[in-house]
């Protein structure tokens, strides 16, 4: 039998467009047409899986596999290795070995035959491949090539650039033949016999090159959770991700060693949650190491060295600290950059390519020569800070750098000193998650350093570090650490603190609890800052902390306590001129008063507070402004305002760092949301694929809008990227948008008990600790859960099971009681804007498609409620009302929303709400209604481009290519044609096009 690739139980994630240009050669290659491909990639980046899983697509589509490894035997090789285990494979396979015995001058390859010619042996190796494919499509794997001897890599050169690959002679049959063959990048140093070979193929005409780039870190966390069986922290996730950089071994390494030493919680032994980084598994550090011994003595010192300087080194600085001679260190450094250990860049640096092989060179030195080496370069940095720096060096690289080779050298005062210099710098540059790891670094070594050898700063000790931290945290995005230092600052913080800082802590905290949603908590703080400084004389501290008990009086339905604060500090700030404070009372104000935020004149006093914040430069401040303009303008259905209103405030974050705060999220979530509820699903996507890298973990939901395109789409992995939003600390943003999605998905499946189960579930999450207990959330819920108990009902009402019938239809009454309470009341007892009213619509229309069937009326509302904005769910109520309009007999109307339905599901890619309205054409045999006066389809612009590739033979993937749409989205336009034209093939479709006029023939 032919050889199989091996079975592998790791799943194989992230490299689909790869595969599909292995799998686009295969189908080249069974259609006569020879093709090669030379796949690159450092060592355990995924060669291996991905020509596995290239092998396994060619098997099942009835191609023979034959695969040759070459194996590295040092300056003794085997000649003709991969070859001859192919040979092998051919002499064992009865079906096979005939072809064989046909080419006897092969049998010297396999230790018998007479000697001949190395070109007889060349020309029947060849001739043997092509009879085989002959026999059947053949696809030959050769695996490792940089191992490869000197013969193999001949008799490649032949076979490709001569032989299996080139056009057959007239009349002979075409080589259905494709060869597939890897080597490891990062093996090919500069003198590497394979380098000449490999440029002399790629310009071969039948030859292509694949390179398997660095997975994102998005797929690699995918990868490690689907190992994983049981939870995995994401602190460990993420250092897994960081430390692997993209390569899919060492992630699976790193895994197994967190796994294997684990004490149950799934964290690295040894290691807590801001420990160091755990050390490298053995094995993996001796595979790493194994070519570092291949080096010179002095190439070996200089990448010790450059390992204790980090990943990247400047050049001057590496050489005054191995005092070596210019020329000795050049050939050492030209020596590791040609073995591909060290890359260097054009600012004169030099980096290592992998992060693990510095860990791993790192790890090997001898502790006295470590701290050593940190020792002088900690000298070094402290010689270039007073210098400001080494050339291109930047200041607060220069001091996170001192601080880091002081700590390693037990200089603890000077790492005091130089992370506390750091932090400031990241604070000035606008790096908020940098300045909170250098000010922790600070906090752990404060403790640790005598008083007399601490910075003398008036005002800095433990508590006020601590509430910097605490700020840079939530700037950060990590609103949950932010919470958690701001605990331990009220801990620090004595009977003998002042009381403005004891305040300035309570009101701190209590800001920070209401951005995790502990309200009731936030009040209590909020309450006692105020209660402990007077508001005479005025001061800068009473009005921030009467500022901040507004919004949290306000959170748990204080109303009247809220305004009467709010007030009173606002006339304070404007005494004492605080621009920042007035703004933020003035948009607490605009919620309270009667001009809220949708009205004309909530939206001038909230610009009013933009202006305020924006002059003062609180840009946290000015964010909570431009948010609420945004969701004014969403509440009313202005959503063209509500873009420009979120794309002024993430311009305003991303200049000055702040992406990852808590309004720059909830302006990015809500700027998501705009995107897919308009319908721009391709933009929202794009946008949350570019997001994902750069978020926090905690901040998943701010993308959560692209998992309703992907559920739309019929993407299966949305119902698990939904639920993994719930791992972790609980997030009411994320609990609402996995909530959505869960229970959207278990609908579009005919599940409505997990789809109820999924609403109460949700809301009571919601609702856990909240003052409101009817988030508006709730009506959209509702009508998705009714769907599908509107479905089981119809199902039971065909079958006659009234019993069942009765069941869902309360139900269905439990549902539309919590809609239209939930839009009563709402949140906060204010009016439904546009979306709450076109759900309650949906709601209604489902309840009674539940209790008696499918009803026009009510269906034709839901359509008019949708059309404030959102052609998504206006096409769902159109299919229902089509449905509608085909049981009450009006089949031309019937027809006509059953088009607009196809063309929006077919514009937007929504592959399932296109499957459901085909199969409502078919069964009401609407595509019998002509929509044309001369009985002719109509065919969009984009579908006549498809129905021309059509006719011209193309495959999904062709239409795809030559249009430049995905192979998923020909294919709905494919289905489209062929509805739309009654056809039931793709062949019959194009007879019928040709038949009335839509095509004409192509000129020979």
């Amino acid at each position: 039998m032919p050889q199989l690739p091996p079975s592998v139980e790791t799943p194989f994630i992230g490299r689909a467009a790869e595969l599909a240009r292995l799998t686009g050669v295969l189908d080249r290659a069974r259609g006569g047409d020879p093709r090669a491909v030379l796949v690159a990639g450092d060592a355990g980046v995924g060669k291996t899986r991905t020509l596995a899983e290239a092998a396994a697509h060619a098997t099942r589509t009835g191609m023979t596999v034959l695969t040759g490894h070459c194996v590295d035997l040092g300056d003794v090789g085997l000649p003709y290795l991969p070859f001859t285990e192919i040979l092998g494979t051919l002499a064992t396979d009865d079906r096979l070995a005939p072809a064989l015995a046909a080419h006897p001058a092969v049998d010297r390859l396999l230790g018998g035959g007479a000697d001949g010619s190395r070109l007889q042996l060349f020309e029947s190796v060849a001739a043997l491949l092509a009879d085989l494919s002959e026999h059947g499509p053949l696809l030959l794997v050769l695996e490792d090539l940089h191992w490869a001897d000197q013969s193999s890599r001949d008799l490649l050169r032949f076979l490709l650039s001569r032989g299996v690959l080139q056009l057959p002679t007239a009349g002979a049959p075409a080589h259905r033949l494709a060869v597939f063959a890897s080597y490891r990048a990062d093996d090919l140093h500069r003198r590497h016999p394979l380098r000449p070979l490999l440029a002399e193929l790629v310009r071969l005409p039948a030859v292509d090159r694949l390179e398997l780039r660095p997975m994102a870190d998005a797929e690699v966390t995918r990868l490690v959770r689907a190992l994983r069986a049981g939870p995995l922290p994401d602190t460990t996730v993420r250092r897994i991700v960081e430390r692997a950089e993209g390569n899919a071994f060492y992630a699976e390494e790193l895994l197994a060693a967190t796994t294997d030493t684990a004490t149950g919680t799934g964290e690295p032994p040894h290691e807590s949650m801001d420990g160091p980084t755990p050390a490298l598994p053995s094995g993996l550090a001796d595979v790493l190491l194994i070519r570092l011994e291949q080096l010179s003595d002095t190439a070996q010192q200089v990448l010790r060295t450059a390992a204790v300087a980090g990943r990247r080194v400047e050049h001057d600085l590496l050489r005054e600290a191995v005092q070596l001679p210019d020329d000795e260190l050049e050939s050492a450094l030209r020596e590791a950059v040609g073995r591909q250990l060290l890359v260097p860049d054009d600012r004169d640096t030099y980096s290592f390519r992998h992060a693990l092989t510095r860990e791993a060179v790192y790890a090997d030195l001898l502790p006295g020569e470590r701290v050593r080496l940190h020792r002088t370069f900690a000298g070094l940095l402290t010689a270039a800070g007073r210098h400001d720096g080494p050339p291109g060096s930047h200041p607060a690289k220069t001091a996170a750098e001192r601080a880091h080779h002081s700590r390693e050298s037990h200089n603890l005062p000077d790492a005091l000193s130089a992370s506390l210099e750091a932090a400031d710098h990241a604070q000035r540059l606008g790096a908020p998650a940098e300045e909170l790891s250098h000010l922790e670094a600070a906090l752990e070594l404060w403790p640790a350093v005598a008083p007399a050898d601490r910075p003398t700063t008036p005002g800095l000790d433990t508590v006020t570090l601590t509430l910097r931290a605490s700020a840079a945290a939530a700037h950060a995005g990590e609103s949950h650490r932010a919470v958690s230092l701001t605990r331990a600052a009220l801990a620090r913080a004595g009977t003998d603190t002042d009381s403005e800082l004891a305040a300035r802590v309570r009101y701190t905290l209590a800001g920070n609890l209401m951005r995790v949603d502990s309200l009731k908590a936030a009040f209590t703080y909020s309450s006692e800052a105020l209660a402990m400084i007077p508001a005479e004389p005025p001061s800068r501290t009473w009005v921030w902390a009467a500022a901040t008990h507004a919004m949290a009086a306000r959170y748990v339905g204080e109303d009247e306590d809220a305004g009467r604060v709010a007030r009173q500090a606002l006339a304070v700030a404007e005494r004492l001129e605080l621009a920042d404070a007035q703004a933020d009372l003035i948009v607490s104000l605009v919620g309270l008063d009667g001009h809220d935020r949708r009205t004309p004149e909530g939206r001038d006093r909230l610009r009013q507070a933009r202006e305020l914040a924006r002059r003062a430069g609180n840009v946290s401040v000015e964010m909570r402004a431009l948010f609420n303009l945004a969701i004014g303008a969403y509440e009313t259905g202005a959503l063209d305002d509500c873009l420009t209103w979120l794309s002024d405030g993430l311009d305003r974050a991303s200049r000055t760092g702040l992406l990852s705060s808590p309004y720059a999220l909830e302006l990015r979530y809500l700027q998501s949301l705009i995107l897919y509820t308009l319908g721009r699903w391709d933009e929202c996507a794009r946008a949350a694929a570019a997001d994902a890298e750069r978020l926090p973990a905690a901040a998943g939901f701010a993308i959560g809008p692209a998992l309703y395109v992907a559920l739309a789409r019929g993407e299966r992995s949305a119902a698990d990227r939904a639920q993994a939003l719930l791992d972790g600390p609980s997030e009411w943003m994320a609990t609402l948008v996995a909530g959505i999605v869960l229970t959207d998905a278990a609908a579009l499946r005919g599940d409505p008990e997990a789809a109820v189960e999924r609403v109460h579930g949700t809301l009571a999450a919601l609702a856990d600790g909240a003052v409101n207990e009817r988030p508006d959330v709730g009506v959209r819920l509702a009508a998705l859960a009714l769907a599908a108990v509107a479905d089981a009902a119809e199902e039971a009402r065909l079958t006659g099971d009234a019993a069942t019938v009765r069941r869902w239809t309360d139900t269905a009454a439990e549902l539309l009681e919590l809609a239209r309470t939930t839009a009563d009341r709402g949140e906060d007892g204010t009016e439904q804007g546009p979306e709450g009213v076109a759900w309650l619509a949906r709601a209604e229309a489902e309840w009674t498609r539940t209790v008696s069937g499918p009803d026009v009326v009510v269906w034709e509302k839901a359509v008019t409620a949708f059309a404030y904005g959102d052609p998504y769910e206006r096409a769902r109520c159109r299919r229902r009302l089509a449905q509608a309009l085909l049981a009450a007999g009006r089949r031309e109307e019937a027809a006509e929303q059953a088009r607009a339905v196809r063309e929006t599901a077919t514009l937007l890619g929504a592959a399932p709400l296109l499957d459901a309205v085909e199969t409502l054409v078919r069964r009401g045999r609407l595509a019998e209604t002509s929509p044309a006066a001369d009985g002719t389809a109509v065919l969009t612009a984009r579908e006549n481009d498809v129905l021309r590739l059509l006719a011209r033979g193309r495959t999904n993937r062709q239409i795809g290519e030559e249009l430049f749409i995905t192979g998923k989205t020909a294919s709905v336009h494919v289905s489209n044609i062929l509805a739309k034209l009654s056809a039931a093939s793709r062949t019959e479709a194009v007879v019928i096009a040709y038949r009335e006029g839509l095509l004409e023939p192509e000129p020979t």
